[in-house]
């Protein structure tokens, strides 16, 4: 029980108060529970790492020879420790050379974040590519607005002469997708922002440490999304990245990403300007996401430039081809290039270039003439193309405020897009190969497009 001091009772004096100087009526307790998060919780992710029951063993006895065992606040704010979350945003700055940086929990509320952040909403339009992962599109129906699909060109990137087409006066950003470790078109579509006094808002989830003419992609546009995560060449867990240049943008996404934490100057002031302040999400990182994926940024540089070399290598010692070309590169020397794209001359030609690769030894895919459903493309987006919505009522495709009419959504409305995806045969590069490995690669793919192609 409770070791008072205080034992009498009836009046007290003013004097006797411990604020007053008297005697604390409380100066310890006898139970002494253990901390709320220590080895257990370590142990489990060392299992999860996949370490040996032994090897976990031998960890267990060192963490227990401690005298006190930690109890870490796995949560960045109020962290007694130096914050990993702060110092992956730190890193993130220095790395990509932008004025803020904001870790959030995945690449989709990276999206999100950026949509809300540069005011996207009812009544606007985001044209977003044919061909990249769904989160794309899909943020921007969560954000209240209307998704409007261009087609792809021979990068696999979105095509900016489509884009144009497609601008209305309800359109209020462009969504470049930097896809497979290639680079979208920058110059062109900044100049059509720039022309329609539009938001560009960069993905780059499958090009961390890639770049485009010196610049580093997710820089160019006014916000960069990423994706760090396991699915991604660089990041572990989930976890995801807002960068920007832009002040008030930035606060606007930090404002959306935590609602109840509203990281201001001073968190609990008034908002200082209209649009500050609304009842946003929470998005934000873990200690134990920002540990890991620190770790897994640090990396990017090097890898980033392993494989664009490797990627090089291969290319470069690739024959031409009568029916089989290279997917085109808006930059060769910013690639990140971790997969090269063979666009066959028709479905079944990629069935066949993609078995024959794989029996030769490479890791290669492509959809061909399978038909398989892939949210990578917007054919599949039946979410979309339906306009499905959580409630009966069908916002935001049936919001008052859209003056549409409504995109034609249909699963050929992009043919061009379909068809190039259909016909790409991927090859995965490995970022550790030697020159060596290089060269037998692209004799394996010299091989089999001699013959097929």
């Amino acid at each position: 029980m409770a070791q008072t001091q205080v034992k009498r009772r009836g009046s007290i004096s003013a004097e006797e108060l411990a604020i007053n100087g008297g005697p604390k009526a409380i100066s310890g307790f006898e139970g002494r529970g253990k901390p709320k998060i220590g080895i257990e919780e370590f142990m489990a992710l060392a299992e999860t790492f996949g370490y040996s029951a032994e090897a976990r063993r031998k960890m267990r006895a060192i963490l227990e020879a401690e005298a006190d065992n930690p109890s870490p606040h796995l949560t960045r704010y109020y962290n007694p420790r130096p914050s990993k979350v702060d110092k992956l945003e730190a890193y993130a700055r220095e790395l990509f050379g932008v004025k803020y940086a904001l870790a959030v929990n995945s690449g989709t509320s990276a999206l999100n974040c950026a949509y809300v952040a540069c005011g996207i909403g009812p009544g606007d339009e985001v044209i977003v590519p044919a061909y990249t992962f769904f989160a794309t599109a899909a943020a921007v129906v969560s954000s209240r607005a209307i998704p409007v699909i261009a087609e792809i060109d021979e990068s696999l990137t979105i095509d900016p002469d489509d884009v144009a087409r497609k601008i209305t006066p309800r359109t209020k950003a462009i969504a470049p997708v930097h896809m497979g470790g290639n680079c979208a078109n920058m110059d062109a579509i900044m100049e059509l922002a720039r022309a329609h006094k539009l938001f560009v808002i960069e993905d780059n989830a499958q090009s961390c440490g890639g770049s485009y003419k010196g610049r580093l992609l997710g820089t160019i546009g006014d916000v960069g999304c990423f994706s760090i995560s396991s699915f991604k060449i660089t990041g572990g867990g989930e976890g995801g990245m807002v960068l920007t240049n832009d002040e008030w943008l930035y606060w606007r996404a930090a404002s959306h990403h935590e609602t109840g934490g509203c990281w201001r100057p001073d968190r609990f002031a008034r908002e200082r300007r209209p649009g500050e302040l609304w009842c946003g999400q929470n998005y934000r990182m873990s200690e134990l996401e920002g540990a890991v994926n620190l770790v897994q940024l640090r990396k990017t540089k090097a890898q980033a430039k392993r494989y664009n070399t490797n990627m090089r290598r291969v290319v470069g010692a690739l024959d031409e081809f009568r029916n089989t070309r290279l997917r085109r590169s808006n930059d060769p020397e910013g690639d990140v290039g971790y997969q090269i794209a063979l666009l066959a001359k028709d479905r079944q030609a990629a069935d066949l270039l993609s078995a024959a690769l794989r029996a030769e030894g490479l890791s290669a895919w492509a959809r061909g003439s399978s038909g398989a459903r892939d949210w990578h493309i917007y054919s599949d987006w039946e979410q979309i193309l339906e306009r499905k919505t959580q409630t009966p009522e069908g916002c935001p495709f049936t919001c008052p405020h859209y003056e549409g009419p409504l995109p034609p959504y249909s699963v050929d409305m992009c043919a061009r897009s379909v068809e190039l995806f259909d016909t790409a045969v991927f090859v995965s590069i490995d970022q550790w190969w030697t020159a060596g490995d290089c060269r037998a690669v692209a004799g394996a793919i010299n091989k089999v497009c001699g013959y097929y192609g």
